[in-house]
C-alpha cells in the first residue's frame, strides 16, 4: 500500500530533531564567515512569523537575526530558516482552507530588500492582495514585487 503524504501542517511539526546548533562549514564560512550556526527546528520560524502584528513586516534575514539571538550563534542557517518559512506558510494555508480563521500570517514575512515571495500559496496574486488589505502599498520593479518604503 502506497504510504499517504504528509500535509503541510504535519510537516511544520516535525522537526527532524532540530535545532541543532554546528561550526560553520569552510565550505559555508567563505560566504557567511566563521563561528556556528544554528539550524531551527521549523516550528521556531512559524511562531516567529505568527507574532508579527497586522500593519508591520518582517524578512527572513529579521527572523533568522532572532533565531541567532536566541540560540547564541552567529547566524540561523540561511537555506533552512528559508524553506521552513515556506512551509509555515503552506501550512497556514492548509490550514485555512480547511476553515481555520487565525493562521500564520505568512504575506508579512518577506525577501530581503521588502520583496515579496513568489514561492509562496497563491503566488505575487495572494501575498499583493493580503498586503495591499492590510494598507501596505506594492509596487513592481521589473519582474519582482516590492513593499514601498520598507528598508
Amino acid at each position: 500500500m502506497a504510504s499517504q503524504k504528509r500535509s503541510w501542517q504535519e510537516k511544520l511539526q516535525d522537526d527532524k530533531g532540530h535545532p541543532t546548533v554546528s561550526e560553520i562549514t569552510e565550505k559555508m564560512s567563505q560566504r557567511w564567515g566563521t563561528g556556528t550556526m544554528v539550524i531551527p527546528a521549523p516550528a521556531e520560524v512559524d511562531a516567529i512569523m505568527r507574532k508579527v502584528r497586522k500593519g508591520k513586516l518582517t524578512t527572513i534575514d529579521e527572523i533568522r537575526q532572532q533565531l541567532a539571538a536566541k540560540h547564541g550563534v552567529d547566524i540561523a542557517c540561511p537555506m533552512t530558516t528559508g524553506i521552513f518559512a515556506w512551509i509555515a506558510a503552506y501550512a497556514a494555508d492548509e490550514a485555512e482552507k480547511e476553515g481555520a480563521r487565525r493562521i500564520t500570517p505568512y504575506w508579512r514575512t518577506l525577501k530581503s530588500g521588502g520583496e515579496l515571495n513568489p514561492k509562496y500559496p497563491g503566488g505575487i496574486e495572494n501575498i499583493r492582495g493580503r498586503l495591499e488589505s492590510e494598507g501596505h502599498v506594492v509596487i513592481q520593479k521589473g519582474k519582482r514585487y516590492f513593499v514601498e518604503g520598507f528598508a
